[in-house]
């Protein structure tokens, strides 16, 4: 029986029946997935990790140690909204010591009011929020739109927004030891970027690597008053 999964069932609110009919396969199926008699592949493991918001290498473990990939390297997503909103919430909520976030003002990833308002509650516990937002040009009206979504943190003095005028070629969002880099590819709009999960561990080069790129933007970039 996979335990992780029928708890992850359990907290989304979902049946057998529900998830069978939502990813169009046979109830039999998904019973030899909850039992651990079978591996989902991998387009319904991106489906279930969105639906029961959490990643798939919590659902199935043996995924971390069966690829050939970097250590530091958690998940990788196919793009920006495969990655569960509820994952996006339990990253920001847990944040002990800082968030950042490098994000573009013609898409916000974080336009979510509840993303927003988790932010806010962290800047008020003392945790050091940084939000830089890409422009291309000058801050026209999807800029102030997108400064706009971030209003209610300007009461609180750990959070802090700057606009940096410049191509992005990653956007980042930090929390702690956790990473997630959208790899932006030319012609291909920003919410299908492929993305990365990147956790800090000894010898981290890809996390360090995306930690400088942020410092490097928000040390450019212009503070702006939300």
């Amino acid at each position: 029986m996979n335990e992780t999964f029928c708890r992850a069932l359990l907290r989304a609110g979902l049946t057998e029946d529900d998830l069978a009919a939502r990813l169009g396969v046979d109830p039999k199926t998904v019973r030899r997935w909850v039992e651990g008699r079978a591996m989902p592949y991998r387009r319904h493991r991106w489906a279930l990790a969105a639906l029961l918001s959490t990643a798939e290498t919590d659902l199935w473990p043996q995924l971390r140690s069966s690829r050939p990939r970097p250590e530091e390297v958690v998940a990788v997503y196919p793009h920006l909204s495969a990655v569960p909103s509820g994952l996006w919430l339990h990253l920001f909520g847990s944040a002990q010591q800082q968030i950042d976030l490098l994000d573009h003002q013609e898409q916000p990833l974080l336009g979510d009011q509840d993303v927003v308002g988790t932010l806010a509650n962290r800047a008020s516990a003392g945790i050091d929020v940084r939000i830089c937002l890409g422009s291309s040009g000058s801050i026209d009206a999807d800029a102030r739109g997108a400064l706009a979504r971030y209003a209610p943190l300007r009461d609180y003095g750990e959070a802090s927004i700057r606009v940096h005028q410049g191509v992005l070629y990653s956007l980042i969002y930090r929390v702690d030891n956790q990473l997630f880099v959208a790899q932006r590819a030319y012609g291909v709009g920003i919410a299908e970027a492929p993305v990365l999960h990147l956790e800090r561990t000894d010898g981290s080069e890809m996390f360090v690597t995306y930690v400088e790129s942020f410092e490097l933007a928000w040390a450019e970039a212009e503070p702006q008053d939300c």
